[in-house]
């Protein structure tokens, strides 16, 4: 699986898929507990060879970037989880040293380069190349960019709201990714509301995995396309959309929000560019009677 995705060009802009890592071997019944083990294996014929092990018996998962390039600006969407942070909670993202940095020059942008990095919320795999380690205190990575957060987001997970076993996995995540670009006066934020970016892009509220999830819309052009963060972590919601992950906190929003994206990507025809199905992580949704089904472009 390559580090660099391919290139999309679509509504006047380019998109490409700057990899962070895979997460290899994950287990069905642990991502969506309250599915049983049957309705999983009615679901995995209709999977693709990347969207699991060998074996067929676990899932893959990707944590990767969306490079966006308009005609004016150099744009991030959700920034992994970052090197060298302090998750001894959540074993998979400590102490992490990736080269991620590397990958993005190699898609031509150096972190000073970047105009807008955008978080579509505040979890652990969504923000943590916000900053780096620089002589033992977190600085912010790309030091000419505004940093767009959803505003419920901030005032959730900067209080102790936010404290609950749902949101363990992002422990640190605030104070050592979020807090420091505020403090660099590099933050604005997106009201729940939503509403238009720049010329061709509008923030679509999307709540439930989160509090105050965003997801963002591109249209221009008689085209459109949808970033839509952690929606859906898996091409099984694609089928499954009442499913939630272990890491969804408020179940019934997130469940609404999925069906939105997908009628949305499926009667617009909208390319979705997924947060973590892996492959391309990109493709179309296309409805089948009253199901909805997944193929990678």
């Amino acid at each position: 699986m390559s580090d660099l995705g391919k290139e999309y060009r679509i509504a006047g802009v380019t998109v490409r898929k700057v990899q962070e890592r895979y997460l290899h071997n994950v287990p069905p019944s642990f991502l969506y507990p309250a599915a049983a083990s049957e309705e999983l294996r009615a679901i995995e014929p209709r999977l693709s060879a990347v969207d699991m092990e060998e074996g067929r018996d676990a899932l893959v998962v990707s944590i990767h970037t969306w490079l966006v390039r308009t005609p004016d600006h150099i744009i991030l969407i959700d920034t992994g989880s970052g090197n060298d942070k302090e998750r001894p909670r959540n074993p998979s993202f400590h102490h992490q040293t990736i080269p991620f940095l590397d990958r993005l020059r190699q898609a031509g942008v150096g972190p000073e380069d970047v105009d807008f990095v955008i978080n579509t919320h505040l979890h652990v795999d969504h923000s943590g190349w916000n900053t780096v380690l620089e002589d033992g205190r977190w600085i912010p990575t790309f030091k000419n960019a505004r940093y767009i957060f959803p505003r419920a987001e901030q005032e959730y997970y900067s209080s102790t709201a936010s404290h609950n076993d749902v949101n363990i996995p992002s422990s640190g995540v605030y104070e050592d990714s979020v807090r420091p670009v505020i403090e660099a006066g590099l933050a604005d934020f997106i009201d729940s509301a939503g509403g238009p970016f720049l010329d061709r892009f509008t923030f679509l509220p999307t709540p439930g995995h989160s509090i105050g999830h965003m997801s963002v819309l591109l249209e221009s052009d008689n085209e459109a396309a949808i970033f839509a963060g952690d929606v859906m972590h898996h091409p099984i919601q694609v089928e499954r959309p009442d499913l939630n992950t272990v890491f969804c906190e408020f179940l019934d929003q997130a469940a609404q929000s999925r069906r939105r994206v997908l009628e949305f990507a499926a009667d617009n025809r909208a390319i979705y560019f997924s947060t973590h199905f892996p492959g391309s992580s990109a493709g179309y949704v296309t409805r089948d009677g009253e199901k909805f089904r997944w193929s990678y472009v």
